[in-house]
């Protein structure tokens, strides 16, 4: 309940869907106040007020006048035909993927679905949890974000289960490979390639990346990255390649960054002049390691992000990024999800191409 980013409404949305899903309030059940809701999670009335219409807009609520608020199941409506959709992310609150859940949310409320989401904080053991969750609900259909997507899918049954019932699916940002499903993804290796190939075209010659590469994203970045050096017949040397897991995602890349910049003593040519980054995320972290070395960006050091996103424009340095359709992509996936319930549709992986967006973070070497 502390995030900024997602509106105060759906995040208690998100808490209370998971006291009745998780069978913690079972149908029938009076549920507490709009007062005991509010003093609990520290939320106004007004906030609470639209969360209980949400859900009982949803069917998830009823209220009987002069008895109090109870909690339902909305699996049946004198004999309609349950209309959810599920979305799993690795993340719900964090960085990009509030604008992938939100374009997803209004093209299906628009088209009368209800909407269950759920995030698996990356790790294979809540995407599992996720699943069962999701699979134990009267579901049409799932829009799921693999989770550590270059690392296999030891969940497999459950995705196997979905295509026994009947209940079509697609992936979102990568897919694990051997699953025949639609997907939605940016072109990662061309967007790796884009950032290396700007920053020698702009006369560097000494370039580092650092990649996440327990998702097949920024495995294909890295490709793209190694090929556009190959491609100027420039070669690579090992400690100008960065790659992270999840967990080290705060620490090691920093450390690194710092290792290579504080080269002081060496001739300038062996220290980076410029650093491709996994995300823009990462591209920000980085900053402050080149400040804590004393260098500037974008006159010491230049820097390109990935995701185009609201950090890019954020920081002191406007960052040079690559684009990621976000709010786009949550909409075509509802879109094409629904064409699949609804008239048996097929549909081919979408792959958009990401475009480069200049901005201040990369200058010219002469």
């Amino acid at each position: 309940m502390n995030n900024r980013k997602i509106p105060k409404y759906m995040q208690l949305k998100q808490e209370l869907l998971s006291w009745l899903q998780s069978g913690k309030l079972q149908p029938g059940a009076q549920f507490p106040s709009e007062n005991e809701i509010s003093e609990q999670f520290g939320l106004s009335r007004q906030t609470v007020r639209q969360t209980f219409g949400e859900l009982e807009k949803d069917g998830w609520l009823e209220r009987i006048q002069g008895k109090g608020t109870f909690a339902r199941n909305p699996q049946r409506r004198e004999g309609e035909q349950v209309k959810t959709i599920g979305i799993i992310t690795t993340y719900i609150s964090d960085y990009i993927f509030p604008h992938i859940v939100r374009g997803a949310e209004a093209e299906l409320r628009s088209r009368g679905y209800r909407l269950l989401l759920s995030s698996t904080d990356n790790t294979k053991e809540k995407e599992m949890e996720a699943l069962q969750l999701m699979t134990s609900q009267p579901l049409s259909g799932l829009i799921i974000e693999p989770t550590r997507s270059a690392e296999g899918n030891p969940n497999l049954r459950y995705f196997l289960d979905l295509q026994e019932k009947g209940i079509p699916y697609l992936m979102i940002n990568e897919k694990y490979r051997e699953l025949e499903c639609p997907c939605l993804k940016v072109d990662d290796e061309s967007g790796g390639y884009k950032a290396a190939r700007y920053l020698l075209d702009a006369g560097h010659r000494y370039i580092a990346g650092f990649f996440k590469t327990d998702d097949l994203q920024g495995v294909g970045r890295l490709k793209g990255f190694l090929a556009a050096h190959k491609e100027q017949g420039i070669s690579v040397a090992s400690n100008r390649v960065v790659t992270y897991t999840t967990e080290q995602k705060q620490e090691l890349p920093y450390r690194e960054a710092v290792k290579l910049l504080k080269a002081m003593n060496s001739p300038e040519g062996e220290r980076p002049t410029a650093f491709v980054c996994y995300n823009d995320e990462l591209a920000l972290l980085l900053m402050e390691a080149a400040a804590e070395c004393g260098l500037r960006v974008p006159e010491d050091l230049s820097l390109i992000g990935f995701d185009d996103s609201s950090l890019a424009a954020a920081s002191g340095t406007k960052l040079t990024t690559l684009t990621h359709p976000k709010t786009e992509m949550g909409i075509a996936a509802a879109r094409q999800l629904i064409g699949m319930i609804e008239q048996g549709a097929l549909f081919e992986d979408t792959v958009y191409e990401p475009e480069l967006i200049e901005r201040d973070s990369v200058v010219r070497r002469s």
